[in-house]
């Protein structure tokens, strides 16, 4: 068998380059360096009234890219089978930490879902997200035959996934539930599940999360506030509004980069959750389609990778690659669709661009992973190519 450093020396400096997804890594710096820009414009007036230094906020934000740096170098040089036999184990540590959280965790707006770490805290459920999509990839290559011929198969990984929900609502963090949900969901469609198992599924799933919300008060006024916003423009409705007047500010080409009127202290929370009304109203229409196309592309690539290493044979890889794209996709789905009051708010960063320090790090992890997935997949393919050409 031919080493790996053999392939490498075999190769030119140009086929080298192709063993990394090129289109993929380009989307993802284009949106990390999108988001230091826009939170850098977003931010300033609320660090200014908050921390009397208009630069706080993009400091910290600062901090998590150079860690998130880090850990994408890191993350990249991991083995696939490292997570692959660790998926186990990293799906309990998930569970510990969200049991943590609700001891000992900070509370923020009526919220625990944040360890103190130091001067930062950190958001447990970001990690069990990712921690829950591997376990779930590892499941659907152990138990495939089950799940594609018997409910018990198909029951397993919904059961982990209502342990995982019950501790996230206990938080609580609505979308955070509804975001494993769906790439659960999607997983175990393209597992091969049986359709009526998948739609009995989703009739259910649609079922708890309207009840999740009648039972709680500021569940249904986030539901009133979005479907009648200019009932109570001062009120339930305020934060759709401002979004909606940021979007209408900005026309085809936008106010101009730092000109927002709305991140002036009259769009709450302009640097996380409703950065992209901001980039609405400085970039334009052409902005948002620019940037959304970015998006795609990424998930496009994602999605490309999880085909491909299944073709090759490396399932694991495939369906882990499937829930990152399926995850980032839904992601930003419901990010935009809150802002352009599309779909109700539900507290849910913009990957990559928006501010928040847990979310950053996980997703650069998480696509550190992608890449490394496309990497082994493509030396995998090189390594058999190289041995039927000896034959």
């Amino acid at each position: 068998m031919m080493a790996l450093t053999d392939i490498r020396e075999a190769l030119t400096p140009k086929q080298s380059a192709q063993l990394y997804d090129v289109p993929l890594l380009y989307c993802v710096i284009m949106l990390i360096g999108l988001g230091f820009v826009m939170v850098t414009s977003a931010s300033m007036p609320t660090a200014d009234r908050l921390f009397n230094n208009p630069y706080h906020i993009i400091i910290r934000h600062s901090m998590f890219l150079a860690m998130g740096f880090v850990l994408f170098w890191i993350a990249c040089c991991v083995p696939m089978t490292w997570w692959k036999r660790s998926n186990p184990y990293l799906l309990l540590l998930g569970m510990v930490l969200l049991v943590i959280v609700l001891i000992v965790g900070r509370e923020v707006n009526g919220a625990k879902r944040w360890i103190p770490v130091g001067p930062v805290g950190f958001q447990v459920a970001e990690a069990a997200k990712l921690f829950f999509f591997s376990y779930i990839a590892g499941y659907l290559v152990r138990k495939r035959e089950e799940v594609q011929e018997n409910i018990k198969g198909f029951a397993k990984p919904i059961a982990v996934f209502a342990v995982y929900a019950a501790l996230i609502l206990l938080q609580p963090d609505l979308g955070t539930v509804v975001v494993m949900f769906v790439t659960t969901v999607g997983l175990l469609f393209l597992a091969g599940a049986k359709l009526w198992q998948f739609f009995a599924l989703i009739l259910t799933g649609v079922g708890l999360v309207v009840l999740l919300i009648i039972v709680e008060p500021y569940r249904m006024a986030r539901v009133v506030g979005f479907l009648e916003p200019w009932d109570d423009p001062f009120g339930k409705g305020y934060q759709l509004v401002q979004s909606l007047m940021a979007y209408s500010q900005g026309g085809w080409f936008g106010q101009g980069l730092g000109n927002s009127v709305q991140k002036l202290q009259y769009l709450p929370e302009a640097h996380n959750d409703f950065i992209f009304a901001v980039i609405g109203e400085e970039l334009g229409f052409i902005g948002i389609v620019s940037i959304l196309m970015v998006f795609g592309t990424f998930v496009f690539r994602a999605l490309l990778i999880g085909q491909q290493a299944l073709k090759c044979g490396k399932e694991y890889e495939g369906y882990f690659a499937f829930a990152i794209g399926i995850w980032f996709a839904f992601q930003t789905m419901v990010n935009v669709g809150a802002s352009a009051g599309i779909l109700p708010t539900k507290g849910l960063t913009l990957p990559f661009v928006s501010y928040g320090g847990s979310s950053l790090l996980i997703m650069i992890i998480a696509a550190a992973i992608l890449l490394r997935v496309d990497f082994e997949t493509k030396m995998a393919t090189k390594q058999a190519t190289s041995r039927g050409g000896k034959r």
